[in-house]
């Protein structure tokens, strides 16, 4: 049996698709990795060691923008790109919401398979 784990009652399904759909993309979820572990960086930063030109860098960053993953700012000439922790959190709750459902459908079965 598992600890339950607070969760929000309900996470919108129009909530988390266009966060799941940025995080769908391997090059999205690469940025996402690199500015997790390297905190906020500018293009060329999330541009070094790249398969993917500094152009396709910038669409992605905006498809992960508008999904509320990362946000912007100048500093000087640059723009330096940062994670948005937040809309982790709300990724990670939605999957424990996910994973409790089936632990409690899982529990249902067993009782069910195990019943006399």
């Amino acid at each position: 049996m598992h600890v339950p784990v607070p969760i929000p009652v309900h996470i919108p399904v129009r909530e988390a698709a266009p966060l799941f759909a940025a995080l769908g993309d391997r090059t999205r979820l690469q940025l996402v990795a690199r500015l997790c572990s390297g905190g906020p960086l500018s293009i060329s930063g999330l541009s070094r060691s790249a398969a993917v030109s500094r152009q396709a860098i910038t669409k992605h960053l905006g498809v992960l923008s508008e999904a509320g993953l990362v946000r912007s700012r100048r500093q000087g000439r640059e723009c330096i790109w940062e994670l948005e922790p937040r809309r982790l959190d709300d990724a990670h709750r939605y999957l424990e919401r996910i994973s409790r459902q089936w632990d409690d459908a899982l529990d249902r079965l067993r009782v069910f398979v195990e019943r006399p």
